[in-house]
């Protein structure tokens, strides 16, 4: 195969691997509090574009304004979701947390449907679709966007989990009694973390809703969020960005080889193999903390 190709391939898939990892910093978030994998992340970025569509197309808003107008409903969204359905379930085994963030999953996604119907609709942020030379190289501009604005975000989350107040969720995230005893809100916390998780829903939702229009496929990108969380490790905003980029990679390289032999759909096989093969060889991921637990 043809070197320039192969480059092409590669940064292209980079670029849509940080994409990946933006909707994954969602997973993230929220598991850095709760230590519960946020299933429900992906009826939050198909809601989160629904919503800016709203506010857009329905009341004439500009986009500019849509889009922050939506980031602070979705926050409160994320609010009331820890507030009305996980604060219930405080102290019960996690396997029933797990299930209420997939029983929301599908709530959101069916009303979602319910309210504006299944038709795509473009987001409609006006990026060019001519392709971006960079030297011999052939690239997505609108990939591009996406990966500035996911790098922006992971700084920001780098930085905020630095702070007094994200070292807070940590310790949350590390041990609900202790946090309590030493007078850490945990409802809060973990309620802030949701909110976050349905901010970067909306940013997530938008960049794809440009990408692949905004649909109930949106709620798809489920299973490769999840693939990069597990690979870069569930508690690691790090691992996200790294695990983002390397599965970008092997889904575009892999797939130009593997499509032309099977007929095509290869990409999906590679995500599912990354991440049966992470959760056998290393289930806390790259860059996940592996904790040891005595009994």
């Amino acid at each position: 195969m043809d070197l320039i190709f192969l480059a092409e391939l590669s940064v292209n898939g980079a670029l849509t691997g940080l994409l990946y990892s933006l909707f994954a910093i969602g997973l993230v978030l929220v598991y850095k509090s709760s230590s519960v994998p946020n299933l429900a992340q992906g009826g939050l970025t198909m809601l989160g574009a629904y919503v800016v569509l709203a506010f857009s197309i329905q009341l004439g808003l500009p986009l500019w304004l849509a889009i922050p107008i939506a980031v602070v409903l979705m926050f409160f969204v994320g609010l009331g979701i820890e507030r009305v359905a996980l604060r219930r379930l405080a102290g019960r085994p996690i396997v029933m947390i797990l299930m209420m963030t997939l029983g929301l999953d599908i709530f959101i996604r069916g009303s979602t449907l319910a309210v504006w119907g299944g038709t795509s609709r473009p987001m409609g942020l006006g990026i060019s679709y001519d392709p971006f030379f960079l030297g011999p190289l052939l690239l997505s501009r609108v990939n591009m966007v996406g990966a500035a604005v996911s790098i922006a975000l992971f700084i920001a989350f780098l930085f905020f989990f630095r702070s007094r107040l994200g070292i807070r969720l940590r310790a949350i995230s590390d041990d609900y009694t202790a946090s309590w005893s030493v007078g850490i809100s945990v409802e809060r916390g973990v309620g802030l973390s949701w909110a976050l998780a349905c901010v970067v829903a909306v940013a997530t939702g938008v960049i794809w809703g440009e990408i692949q229009g905004v649909d109930q496929s949106l709620s798809l990108l489920l299973l490769k969020g999840l693939t990069v969380a597990v690979l870069g490790g569930l508690d690691s905003i790090i691992g996200a960005i790294v695990a983002g980029i390397l599965l970008g990679v092997i889904e575009n390289v892999g797939s130009a080889y593997l499509d032309p032999l099977v007929g095509g759909g290869s990409r999906e096989l590679l995500v599912a193999i990354v991440l049966i093969v992470t959760v056998m060889v290393r289930p806390h991921g790259l860059f996940g903390r592996h904790d040891i637990e005595r009994v």
